[in-house]
């Protein structure tokens, strides 16, 4: 299998005199897709851009193309007036003041979900890796759910929420934790235990389409894909490019686990969900959950075994350097840890948002 990958990033467009959150009124929408075509699209608050890879055919086709997205949007952004930053949340913007593109997909959701979808001024790394068998997605889907914690780890890049520091590495899920359908999914024994689910909730007007589960990870309704969405937008090209790596390994890695009849062990979402906590509030600094063993590990160092569980499939994949990375991340810690120790010397918000910027576009 070549486990073919796309990336897509949400950005925040920033106002460079005050450096808050501003509407774009989807100018840099519409002339990026003169260049980038279907690959940047609007989103509900006017303060956003999304992008978009093609089908990546391995992880070096995915950088350069990260690369040219946020190279891209930053250029016709600067063009227009604007910045661009990557971050989880804004480091002290106010939902409250932020306008939503008109469009009715967000019209209804907004009138289903009121205050929830209006403050949800959030801004993420969804992560597809190709498995086309939906019965083979479903059993890799079921095992991937204990690495969540992990690569959300990794990714917490939203200390910072409306003028405050939240105590979180990632406060983002947090915000999004309002949503219905979000979270940690269950496991589902196959594929068509979960069409049957969707199936109910379409049935019963809970949902009118599968786009409307948001879990952290799902198997996509249209593409062939896994998409893993627990990340916040990570604060580098190589950050994310790190991250993606590691999730395509590891979804790599389940599989030949399956080839050679040998399965990961599926534990119960509640387990799974305090790791996910603790990654949230933590980051890669603190502690999680190694079941196996029953007891708390270090984080850093559920980490490293994860990237020894991979080691056998990296070459293959010709990921090596990219997953060497992550030890980066280890290291000097996450887009949270770095936007901490900005605030940490200058107690000064904006320097935060400056810093965010010029990362954002750092290797471009």
């Amino acid at each position: 299998m070549e486990f073919t990958l796309g990336v897509e990033e949400e950005y925040q467009v920033i106002d460079p005199q005050t450096r808050e959150l501003t509407s774009h009124d989807q100018q840099i929408v519409t002339e990026a897709s003169k260049v980038l075509d279907e690959r940047v699209k609007a989103e509900m608050h006017q303060a956003v851009v999304e992008v978009g890879t093609h089908i990546c055919k391995d992880i070096q086709d995915a950088k350069e193309q990260i690369t040219l997205l946020r190279g891209t949007i930053s250029d016709i952004a600067n063009s227009l007036g604007f910045e661009i930053a990557a971050a989880g949340t804004h480091p002290f913007s106010e939902w409250e003041k932020q306008l939503l593109t008109p469009n009715p997909r967000y019209d209804q959701i907004i009138n289903e979900l009121q205050d929830t979808a209006r403050s949800n001024l959030i801004f993420g790394l969804h992560v597809h890796v190709g498995v086309e068998d939906k019965s083979l997605a479903m059993h890799l889907t079921n095992s991937l759910r204990y690495f969540l914690p992990h690569f959300y780890a990794l990714s917490t890049n939203s200390p910072f929420w409306e003028g405050r520091n939240t105590g979180f590495k990632s406060f983002r899920t947090k915000v999004f934790d309002k949503f219905p359908r979000t979270g940690i999914p269950g496991t589902f024994q196959t594929y068509s235990e979960y069409q049957h689910y969707l199936d109910i909730l379409i049935k019963t007007g809970c949902i009118d389409n599968p786009k409307k589960i948001w879990w952290d990870v799902r198997i996509h309704p249209f593409y062939p894909t896994i998409e893993v969405r627990i990340c916040d937008v990570p604060l580098t090209i190589q950050d994310t490019v790190s991250i993606t790596a590691l999730i395509q390994a590891t979804v790599a890695k389940l599989f030949k686990l399956r080839e050679q009849n040998l399965n990961f062990i599926n534990y119960h979402r509640a387990l799974i969900n305090e790791n996910k906590w603790r990654a949230a509030r933590y980051g890669v600094e603190g502690k999680m959950i190694d079941f196996g063993k029953e007891q708390e590990v270090s984080t850093r160092f559920l980490i490293r075994e994860l990237l020894d569980f991979v080691d056998d499939v990296v070459d293959d994949l010709g990921s090596r350097h990219e997953i060497e990375k992550i030890e980066d991340i280890l290291e000097k810690g996450s887009g949270a840890d770095r936007q901490i120790e900005v605030y940490r010397k200058s107690k000064d918000l904006v320097e935060v948002v400056d810093y965010i910027t010029a990362q954002t576009i750092s290797g471009v």
